[in-house]
């Protein structure tokens, strides 16, 4: 992993940025408001933790290994179960961590000074269906157009150029939480392009598995489907890519990491 020094932006010129000393005019590389983005992850934290640990019930592992990250150029990837519900505890988890917390989100004072440098890859046309959506959209998402899929439907259309630069403009402010196989599909392949964004970028991978989710609420993460689920997140040690691996070898070590290798019985 390279040294990326962490950027800052403000709403105040330059010379006049060290005045912001608890910084209410900071924002993000595409404009937003890091203190709206605060306030945003701890209302949609309040809102939802209980459905983590009331209605459901959470387990943890894992967490020592973010303890000692630097606050940018870390890039979690984890299987996919829902739209939502999966990136909202990470984002939970993220603000525990950052106060201290280790493998548990109680209690939820952490929701008092979230974390705001942190972000996650979504689907354009998800994060634009909605009210909700556009709401949890502020809490940091990266909108892309998908190449393969819309719609619930395989299409084949231009990649999205601007993906990739997005994620790295993100990756030099904060932490980045993708789902390399870009669909809820179990043991769907891990598409190329998070390849490359590891080759190009050089980032710290924390791999992450998820479990329980899909059973705990519907696809998108709103509705309960099963009450008292087990839900497992998994924080694994960082990825060990070597610069001279191929696109195909990190694509391979990702779907080994996140555990998503295609078992023999669905072939």
């Amino acid at each position: 992993m390279k040294y990326v020094k962490p950027t800052k932006y403000s709403y105040l010129p330059k010379f006049l940025m060290p005045l912001d000393v608890l910084g209410l005019l900071e924002r993000d590389p595409f404009g937003n408001s890091l203190l709206v983005r605060r306030i945003m992850i701890s209302i949609i934290g309040w809102l939802t933790y209980a459905r983590y640990t009331v209605v459901n019930r959470i387990q943890i592992e894992g967490t020592e290994n973010l303890e000692n990250l630097p606050i940018n150029n870390v890039l979690f990837l984890s299987n996919h179960q829902t739209y939502f519900a999966d990136v909202i505890a990470f984002f939970q988890i993220f603000c525990a961590v950052k106060w201290g917390f280790q493998n548990t989100m109680l209690p939820p004072v952490y929701l008092l000074g979230p974390r705001a440098r942190q972000y996650y890859v979504a689907a354009s046309e998800t994060m634009s269906k909605g009210i909700l959506p556009r709401i949890f959209a502020m809490g940091g998402a990266l909108t892309i157009e998908r190449s393969w899929r819309a719609e619930g439907r395989e299409v084949k259309r231009e990649v999205d150029t601007s993906a990739n630069d997005k994620i790295a403009q993100a990756l030099a402010h904060g932490w980045v939480v993708s789902f390399p196989q870009g669909t809820t599909s179990p043991y769907a392949p891990v598409r190329k392009g998070t390849g490359y964004l590891i080759k190009n970028n050089d980032p710290i991978v924390i791999p992450v598995v998820i479990n329980g989710f899909r059973r705990a609420f519907d696809k998108k993460g709103l509705r309960f489907k099963k009450r008292n689920t087990l839900l497992t997140v998994r924080f694994k040690e960082p990825l060990p890519v070597d610069p001279e691996d191929s696109i195909d070898e990190i694509v391979a070590k990702v779907r080994h990491a996140i555990e998503q290798d295609e078992p023999t019985w669905v072939k």
